[in-house]
């Protein structure tokens, strides 16, 4: 049923939200010269996936995790995307393809080994990884790996139509920081 959902509301949210996309990406263009960010990410059973987001940090930043990364990094336009979580929107295209699902856990770099070890563990890498979830409105961050993967165990684990819901309203409503870098929360 989840996935179902996924599939609809991703294919609502790119046909409905196309205008927006279009406006962000031509600012972005201004911004950084190449708004549309894709790195390799984490995904179910450990499979590589092309995460698609909008760019929030010059082009020549280090690949790291948002914590690693410098705040000096983020421009004015991606402050104002991450601030309001634009910059997720293109993430609706992962949704769709079927590598990520709205609500799970959110997907990390391969070089975060001691989180992917921590998630293994919990058993947490067999699930879609998620734009957001019960970490992120918690504001728990990829700088705390067990915490983390405690926290993605334990919604996975209780995971309900409902609760997917919830975890998608907190997040619209503006509850949690999202990927925070060190100075810019």
């Amino acid at each position: 049923m989840i996935r179902l959902l996924d599939f609809i509301f991703s294919l609502l949210g790119l046909v409905f939200g196309f205008p927006a996309l279009l406006v962000l990406y031509v600012i972005g263009l201004f911004d950084t010269g190449s708004p549309v960010f894709k790195q390799q990410r984490v995904g179910r059973n450990k499979k590589p996936f092309t995460l698609v987001k909008f760019r929030t940090m010059s082009v020549d930043t280090a690949s790291v995790a948002s914590h690693l990364a410098s705040s000096s990094s983020i421009t004015k336009f991606g402050h104002f995307l991450r601030k309001t979580k634009l910059d997720e929107l293109p993430q609706l295209w992962n949704v769709l393809k079927g590598e990520m699902s709205l609500v799970g856990p959110r997907p990390c770099l391969f070089n975060q080994e001691e989180l992917i070890a921590e998630r293994e563990e919990r058993g947490v890498l067999k699930a879609r990884p998620g734009i957001t979830g019960l970490a992120q409105v918690n504001d728990i961050d990829m700088s705390t790996p067990k915490l983390l993967a405690e926290t993605d165990a334990k919604m996975l684990a209780s995971l309900s139509l409902a609760a997917y819901f919830k975890y998608i309203l907190m997040t619209v409503s503006g509850k949690g920081a999202g990927d925070r870098v060190p100075g810019k929360d």
